[in-house]
């Protein structure tokens, strides 16, 4: 029983470690927002 507690909680440990760094990365490394626009070939805008 004590083999399957330490799993666990260095299962959980590992688990933790890793959602902890993708919340860092997602909220203190947001890459600037810019607009992007590229014509598309082949298609045109129909004029008024």
């Amino acid at each position: 029983m004590p083999s399957l507690i330490r799993f666990l909680f260095l299962t959980g440990l590992l688990a933790a470690g890793i959602f902890g760094g993708l919340y860092v990365l997602a909220v203190y490394f947001e890459p600037p927002q810019k607009v992007v626009s590229s014509p598309v070939p082949g298609v045109s805008i129909p004029r008024q």
